[in-house]
């Protein structure tokens, strides 16, 4: 009698393309969305000492679950991300010059990251099966 062999995980476990996309996207505006709120306080247009770069603290913790491809941080990610949004529609309002165009692109770059891990999360659930998380 020979040893049993090892059974392959299920294809439905391995992340498919769209899957791995919308985890691209998301990573790619997640890091986008830091460095633009970084250069934004602390070189291109900062206000006062560059203490506002503390706003970034929020995002970091998300990095970790965007990675391992964890629902519950592209869900929480998806509703946090509103915040930048609406801190920018403030400051598209009373800023001038570059500080304008910067909020600008926050807003743009939080409604695509909301977007990004939306379209993760629909994908994900309408495929109805869990995806091994990477370590």
């Amino acid at each position: 009698m020979s040893a049993p062999t090892p059974l392959a995980a299920p294809a439905s476990l391995a992340p498919d393309g769209p899957t791995l996309a919308s985890r691209a996207a998301a990573i790619a505006l997640w890091a986008t969305l830091v460095a633009l709120c970084l250069a934004w306080e602390l070189w291109l247009a900062p206000t006062g000492r560059g203490t506002l770069a503390i706003k970034v603290l929020p995002l970091l913790p998300a990095l970790p679950g965007l990675l391992r491809m964890r629902m519950y941080t592209y869900r929480w990610l998806s509703l946090a991300v509103w915040l930048y949004a609406t801190e920018g529609l403030v400051r598209v309002g009373s800023e001038q010059g570059t500080g304008r165009w910067l909020a600008l692109g926050e807003v743009l770059l939080s409604i695509a990251l909301f977007l990004a891990c939306a379209a993760h999360v629909r994908w994900r659930l309408k495929r109805g099966a869990p995806i091994k998380e990477a370590t």
